[in-house]
């Protein structure tokens, strides 16, 4: 069966890193554990049963509860089947960053990771390029490199 758990809202790592320490050390019937990506607050649990769920969360910091109501895998299967979104973003792309430490600062594409959604770009006013790996939900394309050399602007 899959539970739900709620946690509390960006401590979800460090919930489900303390779960998976007392289901190791508990030996408990727990399968999997789950912290499906854009899901915030809440951990999926498969077990054997309840019970072996609630043993798997109880009384732990950043846990607040089991949502009484168990999913069919079919349920949430298009939150963990990973999925390789279509990355509207090339190498030689002039992006935007949109998250500290380098905010509003503009950045060249060197590099692209699909399944791990992430971009490998180089800031364009430092003095020595240095590569800095980010999310690509942190970058924000501003121009495009066309073939012909000539740049074509992005919203």
């Amino acid at each position: 069966m899959i539970y739900v758990v709620k946690v509390t809202t960006n401590k979800e790592e460090q919930a489900l890193d303390l779960i998976a320490n007392r289901i190791e050390k508990k030996n408990l019937n727990v399968f999997s554990i789950a912290r499906p990506h854009g899901l915030r607050g809440y951990i999926l649990i498969e077990s054997l049963d309840k019970e072996s769920a609630e043993q798997a969360v109880f009384n732990l910091p950043y846990v607040k509860g089991i949502i009484s109501k168990n999913l069919e895998y079919g349920e949430i299967e298009n939150m963990i089947e990973p999925v390789v979104a279509d990355i509207k973003i090339e190498k030689g792309d002039v992006v935007e960053i949109l998250s500290e430490p380098f905010k509003r600062e503009k950045a060249k594409v060197v590099k692209i990771d699909k399944l791990k959604e992430e971009v490998v770009v180089e800031l364009l006013e430092a003095a020595i390029p240095i590569p800095i790996t980010i999310k690509l939900d942190n970058v924000k394309v501003i121009r495009r490199t066309a073939e012909e050399g000539e740049h074509i602007k992005e919203h």
